[in-house]
């Protein structure tokens, strides 16, 4: 049974950091990428950043240049540091598998349950 368990999520005034972790257990059947979306109260869940399976980063503009995403396969644990941290940042982030693109059957993606970040000024 894969378990994705999201931690590091807080309270922070504007201008702190967090580092978020997620712990991926359980087996994959397949090469994935490890993303992080998040979601605000009475908004769409949205795209943050993800770690492809071959080392690629890519990051939401919103984010680019205050977040850095990074990704220890040996420990299956992604990690997000949250630098200048902005009200907008508030939300439930949550990580997320996806098979890799070289992957050519079927591969399920999984979903942690999420770990708060507030931004307060």
């Amino acid at each position: 049974q894969v378990q994705l368990v999201e931690s590091g999520g807080g309270s922070v005034q504007v201008g702190g950091s967090l580092r978020l972790s997620c712990a991926a257990s359980g087996y994959i059947p397949c090469n994935y990428d490890m993303s992080w979306y998040r979601q605000a109260p009475g908004k769409e869940r949205e795209f943050v950043s993800v770690s492809d399976s071959d080392g690629s980063t890519r990051y939401a503009d919103s984010v680019k240049g205050r977040f850095t995403i990074s990704r220890d396969y040996a420990k299956n644990t992604l990690y997000l540091q949250m630098t200048s941290l902005k009200p907008e940042d508030t939300a439930m982030y949550y990580c997320k598998t996806d098979p890799s693109r070289t992957t050519r059957y079927y591969c399920p993606s999984y979903w942690g349950q999420g770990t708060q970040v507030t931004v307060s000024s």
